[in-house]
């Protein structure tokens, strides 16, 4: 009586990765090289020997390379950032660019 036909479709589905973002700290005459570190580390996780590293190369360079995160991540760190910063009276500023 009734037969059922059983179609099986194979799909080609490719995942690809989300792009990723550098998260950049500039340098400013007012925010401390300590709060740049405590940033640095409380926001972006780094070691505090890593987070002086690249406090000395925002000091000495202009900016520097807080970390590489999808979109979404780097937008919330950097959110993170700036109210920490704003309640502490810095105008630390950093900016996202495509890696």
């Amino acid at each position: 009586m009734g037969e059922k036909t059983v179609v099986k479709e194979k799909v080609d589905a490719k995942v690809q990765k989300p792009k990723l973002y550098k998260v950049i700290m500039h340098n400013d005459d007012y925010t401390t090289m300590e709060f740049v570190v405590e940033i640095l580390i409380g926001v972006f996780n780094k070691s505090a020997a890593e987070a002086t590293k690249i406090m000395l190369d925002v000091h000495k360079k202009g900016a520097g390379i807080a970390g590489i995160y999808s979109y979404d991540i780097a937008r919330t760190k950097i959110n993170q950032a700036h109210i920490e910063a704003r309640e502490q009276g810095f105008p630390l500023k950093l900016s996202l660019k495509e890696a």
